[in-house]
């Protein structure tokens, strides 16, 4: 059994290591071009050039949770596309929202402005059932990030392309719901994979209907957000502000206007990173399964785009 690696950006080597490691009998290589034929391969963004050259591969294991920068490419019907379920992401990505959510809701950004300017001020507490969480995408890392927001007691609301459930989560599912969630929220986080379905939905329309006040947390992918739309929802007063994880253009031009805007938190992609010892742990787990003709979570249904 032959495993290429693809990973663009990503130093190979620990990956190589940890892989020999969890599967000693198969042959781990660096894919470059005109490499040997492989029967699984390890990814991240890989090019078009890779695919078209590798027809004989059973299954293509992503590195990360979203799977856009390969679903984009021109795969054969027959290659399984396979993402990571979790890996320890989902516990950073709650770490990051509940970070953001009571960082908003507690004003601890004032404070902070406040602390820097020598001024000693108290801030009448806010009322948490005035600030229900509204999560767009439950699978595993929304389902994770619901629950944590579940323990601080705010009301949360979820929706996603089809039917969830989730104990004291109010779901709704669709696009003809997806009005009815947006109206209930105020604090919106994004949890979405990224497909044409997806792009741009964070726009002018969906965040105007947001409770006053409202608030975006974004950390999925730059696609989903319109980011000339952002600005002016926060400076008519629609939007109270928003912390963002992702972008259009990463890394973040220098220029750009986020960076200066007071009631925008930036941060460079780094809610949830790739725990490579699990990761691995998990791709070698999916690889002997299919070698012994079982099935396996985390494939990319092609028609959905995750």
């Amino acid at each position: 059994m032959r495993i290429a690696l693809c990973l663009t950006d990503t130093k190979s080597a620990p990956w190589i290591e940890g892989l020999h490691a969890a599967l000693p009998d198969a042959e781990i290589v660096d894919w470059t071009p005109g490499c040997p034929q492989a029967d699984y391969a390890v990814v991240w963004s890989p090019p078009q050039q890779m695919v078209d050259e590798q027809p004989a591969l059973k299954a293509m294991f992503n590195i990360g949770a979203g799977v856009d920068a390969i679903t984009k490419l021109s795969l054969p019907p027959t290659l399984k596309i396979v993402r990571l379920d979790d890996a320890g992401m989902s516990v950073q990505m709650a770490e990051y929202v509940c970070h953001a959510l009571i960082r908003h809701f507690r004003e601890f950004d004032v404070y902070e402005a406040e602390a820097r300017q020598g001024r000693w001020v108290y801030r009448k507490p806010l009322a948490r059932a005035d600030f229900p969480v509204g999560i767009m995408g439950l699978g595993v890392l929304g389902e994770r990030v619901a629950r944590a927001v579940q323990q601080f007691e705010f009301p949360v609301l979820g929706w996603s392309r089809t039917p969830k459930s989730i104990e004291g989560v109010r779901t709704f599912a669709g696009e003809a719901r997806l009005g009815d969630f947006l109206v209930g929220t105020r604090v919106l986080v994004n949890l979405l994979p990224l497909t044409d379905a997806t792009r741009g939905i964070l726009n002018r329309t969906t965040l105007s209907a947001l409770r006053p006040g409202g608030y975006l947390i974004h950390i999925a992918r730059g696609g989903h957000l319109v980011e000339e739309d952002l600005i002016p929802l926060i400076d008519s007063g629609k939007l109270a502000g928003a912390t963002l994880d992702v972008f259009q253009q990463e890394p973040l031009p220098a220029d750009h206007a986020f960076w200066r805007h007071p009631k925008i938190t930036v941060t460079p992609h780094g809610s949830a990173r790739t725990l490579r010892s699990e990761s691995i742990a998990q791709i070698a787990g999916k690889i002997r399964a299919l070698q012994a003709g079982q099935p396996i979570a985390g494939v990319v249904d092609p028609q959905r785009g995750y």
